[in-house]
């Protein structure tokens, strides 16, 4: 018998600002001593974490997911975020269900697949339920997809499921905030609708006093009350729900470090950068053409969920021989390390084989089998730009489908990082860096060695998000919601 209760965020669209108030949610309810779970039936992202699976595997879940764990107190799982859908190309995604990736359901259409992966939510969303006081859960994209409705188990499903107090939040700095609300409440079943406790203005900026008479308007026609409105607030320090965040440089301004990423169109686990988007004298902006490499004092090649792919977009962009031409630090995180290399190698019809940059004497061949692991890593001798590391101990995860091995007829590079077995998961050769390893710009001692800062700890910003929805909700509301 289930006996927690559901408090579930929806949004009018993506991009709302749902990913963000489940997360201050989460820390809030843990705050009261409650026993707090988060959970989303299906995400639609490559921003991924490597979490507990069933069976003593490892599995991957959404990294809001893992985020709202952690922000609950709790130890991230598959179950909270069962089905995660990781997109390859615009008509098609790497289906992972409860941890594990299904290549049988990665080829199915999408109202087909939806019937069989509704039980295996649903499943998740009743053990979190009999096993906390609260679940936090949060809707995908608008649960007014009228297309979608007779397939929707993720926000319709769910709130039927859950029996859910929901709250539908919207982008008000967008505009059409309160015609979005309304078209979106009314659009719904209206047994969904009448879940719907309160409405939530989100990344307000202004006078507050201008928005009368729009709320009371809106709670006449609908009879739901707006119960929040949400200041804009761009510094919260938890990453944005997906994609590439902004296109804005961001940091502090003034001199400092000047970061150039990538932005390939597969880019995966962005939220890694978040860290460096916080600290002071270092300037963050994103690369797509060679003229946004220019006067960066480094350059990031991240993950990628189809790195053949996003190479070949690298050079038809020319930002190779930008790259090439760089005089200052290159990094390569996961496909951005296998792009460094000298070639990518596939057999099994996994990514694709091409030549790689040449910056690193190293080959990586594209196994069927992903491997997924947390793990704690030593950096080695790094010299020359990469000095500082040298010595390092942190904590890291890998999610990939490549191995990579120095070049059998090339001078070998030096190791630069090691994982928990002793393996080289790192290399470097002058200037340029390429590890496996996610999640290090997370690691204080990274960030104090590349940087001489360490940054704010994560569980300081949940207590954050937490204080500010204290106070800006109705006094009363975020308990009665649970009531």
């Amino acid at each position: 018998m289930s006996r927690g209760k559901a408090v579930m965020v929806l949004g009018t669209t993506s991009g709302a600002g749902k990913s963000w108030l489940a997360t201050a949610l989460c820390r809030w309810y843990a705050r009261q001593g409650l026993k707090v779970a988060p959970f989303k039936a299906q995400n639609m992202s490559n921003n991924a974490r490597v979490v507990p699976g069933l069976n003593g595997l490892m599995g991957e879940i959404g990294s809001a997911q893992y985020f709202q764990a952690l922000a609950a107190r709790r130890v991230p799982e598959v179950r909270m975020n069962p089905v995660l859908l990781k997109p390859e190309a615009d008509t098609r995604s790497q289906v992972v269900v409860l941890g594990e990736v299904d290549e049988a359901l990665s080829r199915m259409p999408w109202r087909e697949r939806s019937a069989l992966l509704k039980p295996r939510a649903r499943a998740a969303l009743h053990e979190l339920l009999s096993e906390n006081d609260v679940v936090v859960v949060e809707g995908a994209g608008s649960p007014a997809e009228i297309n979608l409705a007779p397939t929707d188990y993720v926000n319709l499903g769910t709130a039927r499921d859950a029996k859910a107090a929901c709250l539908l939040v919207t982008d008000i700095d967008r505009g059409g905030a309160f015609a979005h609300l309304y078209g979106t409440h009314q659009l719904m079943p209206a047994d969904v609708r009448a879940r719907v406790k309160g409405f939530v203005l989100n990344r307000f900026r202004g006078d507050a006093g201008l928005l009368s008479p729009g709320p009371e308007q809106l709670e006449h026609l609908t009879g739901v009350p707006t119960i929040a409105t949400l200041p804009m607030w761009r510094g919260h320090g938890l990453p944005e729900e997906d994609g590439v965040f902004d296109d804005a440089t961001t940091g502090h301004g003034g001199e400092g470090v000047r970061i150039a990423v990538i932005a390939y169109p597969r880019i995966s686990n962005l939220d890694e950068f978040q860290p460096l988007r916080q600290l002071p004298g270092v300037r963050l902006s994103w690369a797509r053409e060679p003229r946004d490499l220019q006067g960066a004092d480094w350059i990031i090649l991240p993950g990628s969920k189809a790195t053949t792919a996003d190479l070949a977009w690298l050079r038809a962009q020319k930002l190779d021989l930008a790259i090439n031409a760089h005089r200052g630090r290159v990094l390569g995180i996961c496909g951005g390390l296998q792009m460094l290399g000298e070639a990518l190698i596939d057999t099994h019809g996994v990514d694709g084989n091409a030549p790689g940059l040449g910056l690193l004497p190293l080959v990586t061949a594209f196994e069927p089998e992903k491997l997924l692991r947390n793990t704690q890593l030593q950096f080695g001798a790094t010299d020359g730009p990469w000095s500082t590391l040298a010595g390092v101990q942190a904590d890291g995860y890998e999610i990939h489908h490549g191995r990579t091995q120095p070049h059998a007829g090339l001078p070998p590079p030096q190791v630069a990082l090691r994982n928990a077995a002793g393996e080289a998961i790192g290399w470097q050769s002058g200037r340029t860096l390429g590890v496996y390893a996610h999640g290090l710009f997370e690691q204080p001692a990274v960030l104090q060695a590349l940087f001489g800062q360490t940054g704010r700890p994560l569980d300081a910003v949940f207590d954050g998000l937490a204080d500010f929805i204290d106070l800006h909700f109705q006094p009363g509301k975020l308990a009665g919601l649970i009531a």
